[in-house]
């Protein structure tokens, strides 16, 4: 897949698609650190450095889609425009550092968009794999496959007590970090989802809802937190034990909801869906909040003639950055941004239309 394709995708195929448990989990992320021996943190190498970094894991990198069978887009990030690097941070295909100004970054993209391998962010090597649904051990082994081939022909920075030697103290050991996203109306609406967050922290894990902290989308991440003294299977299964608890308590919560405060409830679902279908401006969050209505009104059965594979296209079609990039202007106002995503929600609405 060329980075233009990537760019232009319409859906990720890992996000809010058919998975375990997705009607709370819409995916799941393990991200590995890990480092080259004798060469400095990125955060310390200058720019010599930093480019024999980039040289030597091209060297590897080169021939990793012949370990999955698919190619595998060379995205050098000094190259991008800002409105491309800020699609590519909407479909968290990179993270928001990785654009910092800092040379000699790249990063490995594959055609499913399911693997990425981010070069010269905090690590040498962020690898990172994608996978719809509660499917975190599915993540981890995408991801250790991509560990093994390259540790397989470079020496990575690893201590015998210490385990794998990182920038960040936090990710010693393991280098692992694992993640899902949920979507939780159900413990919001109710006035439970504090007694969530809360807890969380006790079981090594931290909750914290996405967009900018905005809690209208409902939309929240859970990551470990510890990665010393842990097995990579420790981490993984605290996680999914943990997070499939979380989605009883939201399964619950949202069966309470359809006896205590029903009408009030389907009225705001229906009220979302009017908006969205009807609307000629729309900001981001907005789009967002209203979303996650339909998505809740959709999984409940409250709305049969729309499909929930909606929800995916929305959720990147949503991004200023993505609607720009798209219509082939930077210069578009506020506005005139918001315009175009009312027409391509509404578009997008028609198409999962269904028989319901």
């Amino acid at each position: 897949m060329a980075l233009e394709d990537l760019l232009r995708a319409e859906q990720l195929p890992w996000f809010g698609a058919a998975g375990q448990d997705s009607d709370v989990v819409l995916s799941s992320r393990v991200r590995l650190a890990r480092n080259l021996v004798r060469l400095p943190f990125p955060g310390r190498a200058d720019d010599a450095q930093l480019a024999e970094i980039q040289r030597i894991l091209d060297n590897v990198l080169a021939d990793l889609g012949t370990a999955f069978g698919q190619t595998f887009e060379r995205i050098v990030i000094d190259e991008l425009s800002d409105v491309q690097r800020e699609v590519l941070i909407g479909k968290q295909l990179i993270s928001e550092k990785f654009t910092a100004d800092q040379p000699h970054r790249m990063a490995y993209i594959s055609a499913d968009m399911g693997i990425g391998i981010l070069v010269n962010e905090d690590d040498h090597l962020h690898i990172q794999a994608m996978t719809p649904g509660l499917s975190p051990a599915q993540a981890f082994q995408t991801a250790a496959r991509a560990d093994d081939f390259i540790e397989a022909r470079l020496d990575l920075a690893f201590d015998e007590r210490m385990g794998y030697l990182t920038a960040q103290p936090t990710n010693l050991g393991t280098g692992l970090r694992a993640s899902v996203i949920v979507h939780l109306p159900g413990l919001v609406y109710t006035r439970n989802i504090e007694n969530i967050i809360h807890s969380f922290p006790q079981l090594g894990l931290a909750v914290q809802p996405l967009h900018g902290g905005a809690e209208g989308a409902h939309l929240y991440k859970i990551s470990n937190q510890l990665t010393l003294g842990y097995a990579e299977a420790e981490i993984i299964e605290n996680l999914r034990t943990a997070v499939g608890e979380i989605a009883a308590h939201e399964r619950r919560a949202r069966k309470a909801l359809s006896y205590v405060g029903k009408d009030s409830v389907e009225d705001g679902v229906w009220r979302a869906l009017g908006i969205l279908s009807y609307a000629r401006s729309l900001t981001e969050q907005e789009t967002l909040d209203l979303l996650s209505r339909v998505r809740y009104g959709i999984d409940r059965g409250i709305i049969t003639g729309v499909s929930g594979d909606c929800y995916g296209e929305i959720a990147v079609a949503v991004h200023d950055a993505y609607i720009r990039y798209m219509a082939g202007n930077e210069e578009y106002t506020a506005g005139e941004i918001a315009g175009m995503r009312a027409a391509r929600v509404r578009a997008i609405l028609d198409k999962y239309k269904t028989q319901g």
